[in-house]
């Protein structure tokens, strides 16, 4: 069914009815929604404000995100630069908490991680990732088409390959920067990474991990009939803001998608307000269910209605859009933060709590991605019968079942403002 609700832009609204909400839960995206995308992790800044005001939400906001707290390219990096020294953050509390790496590492305010469910093969397997995917594109781009002198190599690889702990990751988008001029190249590296994640795949079911892992495209083209998710190849199309297509190859563990993670927030979210896990204390990702009628069901049948929060899930990575050149294809729906976004939204037609999705406009960043057309939005929210969905192409269409209530074309600074003053009233206001 087509949204019943058109999207607005009005943020004052929506900050009036969140502060006056008392049983409030944040759910948020890290990348593009509170901190600018960029080309290179290391570069990424957060904003000391956001980090004062996500303090003072304690207990009612939590991040999840398919990067990660800890490592080099971790977001606790980014949080300890903003302090005197490292140790500060955790002296005060003013880590990010809540669940990276799609779901299966866990990080409360002072910085304390663990990963549920994850056995020590599984970890091993991943730590030996970096090295293998470094050889790889290593010999690859040495040969032809590429060629590539062995400095220049070093420094892309070097940006390219990101040693996560529980979700190594190639990134190329320095890659598709490298080769702006010649796509093709890029384009069939995108082929090549996937080949090798694959083998990776079967290299782990060799090794006694069969059914592990999966492999996590972003941003992707939707699942296909088994439920794996789809390359979305990068089209020379100048007008197609998504024209990088997947930019981001991750090895994930098996039961770390982002909706997962919703329930495993709430679970622990009602433990912190009524001392009872409603889905047991151990409750992880890596054992709950995977599609999303029946993570629905488990939540009807173990959260109370009548203490179940106004969820507001925030994100930025959704994708909507029909192949360059081919009208008559299916249209693919896509994105990392679509899931979760999706069952914030089912949760609340469920228990009547009145959730919000918030939609942040990334795309004035580093990477190449579909952005908003702000004059066409704000043209039919003064005439409705104005169509709409020119505005949103490449990330929403008239059918999409997922609606973004409320959109943040300013991007990451323009959320962040509002999240500051909402904090500030909320918090002002709530016992």
């Amino acid at each position: 069914m087509p949204p019943t609700r058109p999207f607005s832009l009005d943020h004052a609204s929506l900050l009036d009815e969140l502060a006056a909400t008392d049983n409030l839960l944040i759910i948020q995206d890290l990348d593009g929604v509170c901190m600018g995308l960029v080309g290179d992790p290391l570069t990424r800044r957060l904003e000391r404000r956001y980090l004062d005001a996500a303090r003072q939400l304690d207990g009612h906001f939590f991040v999840l995100t398919n990067g990660e707290h800890i490592g080099s390219r971790g977001v606790n990096g980014i949080v300890e630069a903003l302090f005197e020294t490292p140790d500060r953050a955790g002296e005060q509390g003013r880590y990010l908490p809540g669940l990276a790496a799609g779901g299966v590492q866990w990080q409360d305010r002072f910085g304390s991680v663990s990963h549920p469910g994850v056995t020590d093969a599984e970890l091993a397997f991943l730590e030996a990732f970096p090295a293998q995917a470094e050889d790889f594109l290593d010999a690859l781009l040495s040969r032809p088409p590429y060629d590539l002198p062995a400095d220049v190599r070093r420094d892309l690889i070097a940006a390219a390959v990101l040693d996560n702990l529980a979700s190594p990751t190639l990134n190329l988008n320095v890659f598709y920067r490298h080769w702006r001029e010649t796509p093709a190249r890029y384009r069939a590296l995108q082929i090549a990474v996937a080949d090798f994640m694959r083998e990776r795949l079967e290299a782990a079911s060799l090794a006694g991990l069969d059914d592990a892992f999966f492999i996590h495209y972003a941003p992707n083209a939707g699942r296909d009939a088994q439920g794996n998710e789809r390359l979305r190849e990068s089209v020379d199309d100048d007008n197609d803001g998504g024209n990088a297509g997947t930019t981001d190859f991750q090895l994930m563990l098996r039961g770390a998608v982002k909706e997962v993670g919703v329930l495993v927030i709430l679970n622990r979210y009602y433990h912190r307000h009524t001392g009872h896990y409603p889905l047991g204390e151990t409750f992880n990702a890596r054992e709950a269910p995977r599609d999303h009628a029946a993570l629905l069901q488990l939540a009807r049948e173990h959260f109370d209605p009548a203490l179940m929060p106004r969820i507001v899930g925030v994100g930025d990575t959704v994708t909507s859009f029909v192949q360059p050149g081919d009208p008559q294809a299916e249209r693919q729906r896509g994105g990392s933060d679509r899931g979760f976004l999706t069952l914030v939204q089912q949760l609340g037609d469920a228990f009547d709590s009145g959730n919000r999705v918030l939609y942040v406009d990334s795309s004035g960043g580093e990477v190449r991605r579909a952005g908003v057309d702000i004059e066409r939005l704000s043209r039919h929210a003064e005439d409705p019968d104005i169509d709409v969905w020119p505005a949103l192409e490449g990330i929403s269409d008239a059918d999409d079942p997922l609606t973004l209530d409320v959109i943040f074309p300013g991007g990451h600074t323009q959320y962040i403002d509002f999240f500051c003053t909402l904090t500030a009233r909320w918090a002002s206001t709530t016992p």
